[in-house]
């Protein structure tokens, strides 16, 4: 059996539950398989004291240590992050403080055979620093922003190239993410696309959906729009959007510094009436809110692989999105929904339009979700991670004769 180190700053904890939620998912399901053992490393910046003040770092002092998450152990150690010039010594800095801890897991009986890293940057950096020090593979897996945003400087870019030369094998959650691979001059061959997938049986259609929307408080058309209250997920343009809709409600889920901002900017356009803020809903009230709603609106400015549209679609509601990233790749039949191409309150009012004016029966919307189950991905990996250790091997075998 494989024993697999999963490394990265994006993974619940206890104070977060639904931190990198997308990165645990994976695993439990690799887990799950029953081929490969797992344990996870998911550093947290150091800061000395809840109260101290530290502006957004305070959040990470009530972070454990250590804990067992799902059934699964979990350790946090922690790293030196300077405030904004973080970026730039990130990776060294990681990595060199969690050297130690990685001996120490090896040392009491988790000789893991490789490391299982997620975002290339700082993450996938670091790891790759600790694979060479310690004499493991690592794989690292890349998301979205760590490529689309972060790959736009030029120290951090050269890092991740450095990343890429140096690690045993690359996934991306898209084609759209391999392509950027490509232009950094990363060789094609050493990239593999393993989508994300959709937990089935979590989210899928209500049984009453009538009955789940009167519970909901639900009436009428009624748009979602779930992520975190941040600019580049674009709710303020969905709130925006309302404007050409005057028949439709809108529900917001997830919490963030612009909660503030977007509350006024419903206020100010006269909405209060029309928008609902639902704060971060747990995977299990998340999926009743999918199923309540008529379809789901994503305004992202950049995405790789959205979870949130495969979760909308699993429980038969369409989706309105910009067309950016790996989504295109998502919504690829109209059963999926609608892509817009310009990213602005006119394009999604437009587009909602359009979906609603030859709305996609909910059957097939879920039928077209279930072929992205965790299985492949499953399959996928653990291919990788077996082809990789049989090539260390058979190099190793060659050495000794």
């Amino acid at each position: 059996m494989i024993k697999l180190l999963t490394f990265s700053t994006l993974y619940p904890d206890s104070t977060r539950p639904t931190h990198g939620i997308f990165v645990e998912t994976r695993l439990r399901h690799l887990i799950a398989a029953g081929k490969i053992k797992g344990r996870v490393v998911a550093p947290v910046p150091w800061w000395p004291l809840k109260t101290l003040f530290g502006g957004s770092y305070i959040k990470y002092a009530g972070v454990p240590r250590a804990e067992v998450w799902h059934g699964i152990d979990v350790e946090h150690p922690r790293y030196p992050l300077i405030p904004k010039i973080g970026m730039t010594a990130a990776p060294l800095l990681m990595a060199t403080a969690l050297k130690r801890v990685l001996s120490r897991i090896i040392d009491h009986g988790y000789d893991f055979d490789i490391i299982d890293a997620h975002y290339f940057y700082p993450d996938g950096v670091a790891a790759v620093m600790l694979g060479r020090a310690l004499g493991k593979p690592v794989v690292v897996t890349a998301r979205g922003s760590d490529l689309n945003l972060i790959a736009r400087y030029f120290f951090p870019r050269r890092m991740i190239q450095y990343a890429a030369r140096n690690c045993a094998g690359i996934i991306t959650v898209c084609q759209a993410l391999k392509d950027t691979l490509i232009q950094l001059q990363v060789e094609p061959n050493k990239v593999t696309v393993l989508r994300n997938g959709v937990d089935l049986a979590l989210f899928r259609p209500p049984r009453n959906r009538q009955a789940l929307r009167e519970h909901l408080g639900v009436t009428g058309k009624t748009l979602l729009s779930v992520g975190h209250l941040i600019p580049i997920k674009g709710h303020d343009l969905v709130i925006g959007a309302l404007s050409g809709l005057r028949d439709y409600h809108l529900m917001i889920a997830g919490e963030g510094h612009e909660e503030t901002k977007l509350r006024h900017l419903v206020s100010s356009s006269g909405l209060t009436e029309r928008v609902r803020f639902l704060g971060t809903l747990s995977p299990e009230v998340l999926a009743d809110y999918y199923g309540a709603a008529d379809a789901l609106v994503l305004a992202s400015v950049r995405e790789g692989w959205a979870n949130v549209l495969l979760e909308s679609l699993a429980c038969g509601t369409p989706v309105v999105a910009t067309s950016i990233g790996g989504t295109p790749e998502v919504v690829s039949v109209s059963e999926a929904g609608v892509l817009v191409n310009n990213r602005n309150p006119r394009a999604l009012s437009e587009g909602v339009k359009t979906l609603f004016a030859k709305y996609p029966d909910r059957e097939k919307t879920r039928r077209f979700a279930e072929q992205f189950s965790w299985d492949a991905t499953t399959a996928g990996q653990e291919k990788i991670f077996s082809e990789i250790l049989s090539n260390r091997q058979d190099h190793e075998d060659r050495e000794e004769e």
